[in-house]
């Protein structure tokens, strides 16, 4: 009974000997991931929470929010931008190593909210290309986590690399919300 090595590398499993370096660094940056907080409103104070004992990021490696973006890789934007506070988020982007994503986290964020007015950008990715949106008003930390964990999934397949290469921007994916807070309904109050 003899070995066939006919196939080469082909008969092996794939394992952490035989890997290509490329998904080792792509596994390593999905689980070693340093976010830089810029929580503006109360989008911050979800994005908080998911960072709390319940939700938990630690388990993503990402228990240790930066305040220098040079040890960041990961900007959470939490919250509306003032046109006077979009000069100094471009600022701290720029000053991140790269490879760096951005999500987006609210509707605020993302595309101004109920904020249309002169002193509000009516979207982030107008002043850093957006990688991930998180809807919801505020979302919840169950969609934040949604929003990372779909970001960890587009790096580990290298599809945000290749989004960026085509199109210069953030991949732009929008994911869904999960926290169960929906459209407000409507009451209707009656006689009785």
């Amino acid at each position: 009974m003899g070995l066939d090595f006919s196939n080469g590398l082909e008969t092996i499993d794939h394992n952490v000997i035989t890997a290509k370096v490329e998904d080792v660094v792509k596994w390593a940056r999905t689980r070693s991931m340093w976010p830089a907080t810029f929580g503006l409103a109360c989008c911050a104070i979800e994005m908080m929470g998911a960072g709390g004992s319940h939700y938990d990021l630690a388990r993503f490696g990402m228990e240790v929010f930066r305040a220098s973006p040079r040890q960041a890789d990961l900007m959470i934007v939490a919250g509306r931008v003032s046109q006077k506070m979009a000069p100094v988020l471009r600022q701290i982007y720029d000053q991140m190593m790269e490879p760096k994503w951005v999500i987006s986290m609210g509707v605020c964020a993302s595309s101004g909210g109920m904020f249309n007015n002169y002193a509000i950008v009516q979207g982030v990715d107008q002043i850093v290309p957006v990688d991930v949106y998180a809807p919801g008003c505020p979302p919840g930390p169950e969609t934040l986590i949604h929003a990372i964990g779909t970001l960890h999934a587009k790096i580990g397949d290298g599809e945000i690399f290749r989004r960026r290469s085509e199109s210069g921007a953030g991949a732009g994916i929008t994911v869904s919300q999960l926290d169960g807070q929906g459209a407000p309904q409507l009451i209707t109050l009656g006689r009785g």
